[in-house]
């Protein structure tokens, strides 16, 4: 019997930081596509990739973190996703508005290596999976 991959949707404009990620959680057993921003991601939900996990950025050109996951909810792509921010954005605010929105995590990448962020996405799902 196989176990079936869980599926990463990772939202960045920065490729430098995709590329790495990507790496990360392929190495621990993750299927990853990535997105270079909100846009590009809606249109590899609509064409049916339904992942575990979307681990998304704030801070994005046309369309920042908080109004891909608006949309993607509002467009019903998000349904029964673990959404997880993953940005440099450490204000109350933000994190209060993302918890707002439903997102179950919030991870700030100046304080948090790459091996401890693919650490951090795993116990939340394994927190948040119905």
């Amino acid at each position: 019997m196989t176990i079936e991959k869980r599926k990463i949707l990772i939202l960045d404009d920065d490729r430098f930081l995709l590329n790495m990620y990507s790496m990360k959680f392929e190495k621990n057993g993750f299927e990853v596509k990535v997105a270079g921003g909100g846009p590009e991601a809606l249109e590899i939900l609509k064409e049916g990739f339904n992942p575990d996990i979307m681990l998304m950025d704030l801070i994005m050109p046309v369309m920042d973190g908080f109004t891909f996951y608006e949309t993607a909810k509002k467009e019903k792509l998000a349904d029964n996703i673990i959404a997880i921010m993953l940005t440099n954005q450490g204000q109350v605010s933000d994190i209060n508005r993302a918890k707002e929105l439903g997102v179950h995590g919030y991870i700030v990448k100046a304080t948090t290596i790459p091996s401890e962020v693919v650490e951090e996405v795993i116990q939340i799902f394994n927190n948040n999976k119905k």
